[in-house]
């Protein structure tokens, strides 16, 4: 991942000086136990399997990455310019931890993965990605999920 100070100035300024959104309210509930709890995985590497569309500039919405995917089949279509993809062609669990997510679930760290885990394109304007997150988070709610790793990349 490139640093600001190496991005041309324009990209730079156009990303310190993004609007952000404001929130009414910020939900919390109280969390379980970890070693009771169903994890998803959510990255923004803009991850899909190969049969699944890839991303287009701007994208604001996600891919459904099943848990039980052959994730020698994941791609990446993330199309900033900026982004090294280099360590997620070395490993799949840089961008998208999913064997780490196994072992612990196997060590009893952590209670169960997720049926589904799900991958964003990052660098996307927050406003296009809100309505879309509150979906994603009905699929959460769906699939029992308690907590969930993001991965921003």
């Amino acid at each position: 991942m490139v640093h600001l100070r190496e991005m041309p100035e324009h990209l730079r300024n156009g990303l310190i000086n993004q609007e952000l959104p404001t929130f009414e309210s910020a939900p919390w509930v109280e969390a379980k136990p970890l070693a009771e709890s169903r994890v998803a995985i959510i990255s923004t590497a803009g991850l899909h399997r190969r049969e699944d569309s890839p991303f287009v500039p701007g994208a604001g919405d996600y891919r459904v990455i099943p848990d039980d995917a052959d994730f020698d089949d994941l791609m990446m279509s993330h199309v900033s310019t900026n982004f090294d993809r280099t360590g997620f062609f070395q490993d799949t669990n840089t961008a998208f931890p999913i064997d780490r997510l196994h072992e612990l679930v196997d060590q009893g760290i952590v209670g169960s993965a997720a049926s589904r885990h799900y991958s964003f394109m990052g660098a996307t304007p927050p406003h296009m990605m809100e309505p879309v997150a509150r979906d994603l988070a009905g699929l959460l709610k769906q699939d029992g999920v308690d907590a969930v790793v993001l991965v921003p990349v």
